[in-house]
């Protein structure tokens, strides 16, 4: 999609509340589909954007645990505001005001715990404000029961007000078009509103909401954009909900794979994140669990009973055989890692076997200290075999079923631990 008027944006991202339903101790928007927190979501949603190039993110419960998610994963494109105390939607945006006061262009303002949004669609969002000359776009859908949401209000001239479902009367309930929770807004012309608010309300709070009827008082235009797919903006406030958003990315991301040419024997026991590239005619066998970033190449079969559990990177016809965990990896064309086995921390040539049940040691419990380990070209595991990382086996060796492997192995070399084999003929009979 092209942008109009290519300026930057800028995002606000509400992820204070403390989330009561989520029934846990963890921040609601640190729980997790598929290893990524759903803040990550929609940070990655507003950096694909192609427009928005730095995110305010407003912390409160938890805190320090959310802004070093922030720092450590998003350094360059986010800072973290502090709302203390939590007197609402709207008294959290005025903890940016002194970090925009300068600041002439629009504003996303986005909710953490939404992770289904895609940037595509907040392109489209920004268009749409733009070509409108709009002072404020609300994001809206359709909904056959709105209950729980905010209604948009129209009149003859248009947008009026958002009223949320406490404060709303009955007339306004029948009112199908919601609000989303996403807001557009041209700053300078908005932004005195998170000053003027008021909290006369059920809830004694400061409703960003609010700043629709602001607006509106002061003769700026305000607009809606009604959203394509309502599994967009689907929020998530208990463990009920973060098990159907995951279904829901889960269901998206299987058929996208299926339209690009990926079998999947099985879609309803098959789990891969969004953010896993898979090549053609590979095969993706039943009770398949994939997280994290990976590639996949062309032709490979996976499964069944995988987990991929991120930064694998996978060539060409490669087989990864039934009970295979696969961490922090990459193995190269033609290799086969057979079941039962564990790779991690690893990088395998080409041509290789790893037999059933090997082992890359790769975790040292004392030092805490991770090791590689490094396979190369056509060299061979014999079942039930441990790699001790550091280490690095040549090309074409191999190591005997049963050994350990501590030290460096030669290329055409054999490796073998195994004490020698003692017989006591009879024994069985004589017991």
């Amino acid at each position: 999609m092209t942008l109009t008027n290519q300026k930057a944006v800028k995002a606000v991202i509400l992820a204070a509340g403390k989330g009561t339903r989520m029934k846990s101790d963890k921040s609601k928007v640190l729980h997790e589909i598929f290893n990524k927190p759903l803040l990550g979501y929609v940070l990655d949603a507003t950096e694909k954007s192609g427009i928005i190039d730095f995110s305010y993110v407003i912390v409160g419960h938890q805190a320090e645990s959310v802004s070093e998610f922030c720092k450590k994963e998003y350094p360059r494109t986010t800072a973290t505001r502090l709302q203390m105390p939590q007197l609402g939607t709207g008294h959290a945006i005025s903890f940016v005001c002194e970090d925009l006061k300068d600041f002439d262009g629009e504003v996303v303002i986005l909710c953490g715990d939404t992770p289904l949004i895609k940037a595509e669609t907040l392109q489209e969002f920004i268009n749409k404000h733009r070509e409108n000359n709009s002072s404020l776009t609300v994001m809206s859908a359709i909904f056959d029961n709105p209950t729980n949401y905010g209604r948009i209000v129209r009149d003859a001239n248009g947008l009026k007000a958002i009223v949320e479902e406490k404060d709303a009367t009955p007339e306004q309930k029948q009112i199908k078009e919601i609000n989303a929770g996403i807001y557009c807004v041209n700053w300078q012309e908005i932004s005195p509103a998170f000053g003027e608010l008021k909290n006369n309300n059920a809830q004694g709070e400061y409703y960003i909401t609010d700043m629709v009827k602001w607006a509106v008082e002061k003769g700026l235009k305000t607009d809606s954009f009604i959203l394509k797919n309502n599994n967009e903006i689907f929020g998530i406030n208990s463990k009920t909900h973060l098990a159907e958003a995951t279904k829901i990315l889960n269901t998206e991301t299987i058929q996208k794979h299926l339209d690009n040419g990926v079998q999947i024997v099985d879609p309803q026991t098959t789990w891969i994140s969004p953010e896993t590239e898979i090549g053609t005619d590979t095969l993706i066998l039943p009770n398949v669990y994939i997280t994290g970033k990976n590639k996949i190449g062309n032709n490979c079969k996976i499964g069944p009973f995988a987990h991929i559990r991120g930064n694998v990177e996978i060539d060409d016809y490669v087989k990864i055989g039934n009970f295979v965990e696969l961490k922090k990896a990459t193995i190269k064309s033609n290799t086969n890692v057979c079941h039962l086995s564990y790779v991690g921390d690893s990088e395998i040539g080409s041509g290789c076997n790893i037999g059933a049940g090997t082992i890359t040691a790769n975790y040292n419990p004392i030092t805490k200290i991770k090791s590689k380990t490094i396979i190369k070209d056509g060299a061979n595991t014999g079942s039930n075999s441990v790699i001790v990382a550091p280490v690095v086996m040549g090309e074409n060796s191999n190591l005997a079923a049963g050994s350990v492997l501590t030290k460096n192995l030669d290329s055409n070399a054999l490796g073998l631990t195994r004490a020698a084999l003692r017989v006591i003929q009879n024994w069985v009979k004589n017991k």
